[in-house]
């Protein structure tokens, strides 16, 4: 489990296809006190386990399930900055929210704008991940609700309807401090919905019969079902 808060970023050099070591700087003593084989650590919000420990960082290996769904595979290839979080403690500061390090799927950065205190980044599906984006991320889309970003906790601040697209504002410490600001037009990243709403989402399901549709949901609704 994780928070959402990058400590550090960290620069991803592949060893084989499907393994790689993740180079941490000395100064990220967060990430460094306590490493230890085993250990869960976030990639750029996946979550992946330490198998060893080397002079400038770990070594950890991405199953095919996860290079599928994820955007490793590619920075593999390319050896570029991800960002980095190790798991969240017992009785530690929950600053974020509750991020899995399990990705829903891949989207992409459509539109970067730069105002007078944040940047403003929509992203929306790429073409060809449409579908799995449907099924997977644009349930879990809301007004003001939480979205793991390259495993960083954001407020979504608008959306439509249908979760097509979501527009999130972005201080200028998050920006500068986790590879955000890295990204360019049509650059894709990895969205983990609020695992909260999924659990909301699957008990209403159980509770819908095979003739309901979620526009039958409404306050008499949730009452008899003990939501409210």
């Amino acid at each position: 489990m994780f928070t959402g808060l990058i400590q550090s970023l960290g620069l991803i050099r592949p060893l084989e296809t499907d393994r790689f070591t993740l180079c941490i700087p000395q100064d990220a003593t967060t990430i460094w006190s306590d490493l230890a084989i085993g250990d869960s650590v976030a990639v750029d919000g996946v979550c992946l386990t330490v198998e060893e420990i080397v002079s400038d960082g770990f070594v950890a290996t991405a199953s095919p399930e996860t290079l599928q769904r994820t955007t490793l595979s590619q920075q593999i290839q390319q050896s570029t900055y991800v960002n980095l979080e190790s798991s969240l403690r017992v009785g530690g500061k929950l600053g974020g929210h509750f991020v899995t390090g399990h990705v829903d799927g891949i989207g992409c950065l459509k539109e970067s704008i730069s105002t007078e205190k944040a940047w403003e980044l929509i992203f929306a599906p790429s073409p060809s991940l449409s579908q799995q984006w449907e099924q997977s991320i644009a349930p879990y889309i809301i007004p003001k609700g939480s979205v793991a970003v390259n495993g960083i906790s954001l407020t979504i601040a608008d959306c439509d309807a249908q979760g097509n697209w979501f527009k999130v504002a972005v201080i200028p410490h998050t920006y500068h401090q986790t590879n955000l600001s890295y990204l360019k037009i049509d650059d894709e990243v990895n969205i983990e919905g609020d695992i909260l709403g999924k659990y909301v989402a699957k008990l209403l399901g159980h509770s819908l019969d095979s003739h309901r549709t979620p526009t039958d949901i409404s306050l008499n609704f949730l009452s008899e079902h003990g939501y409210v």
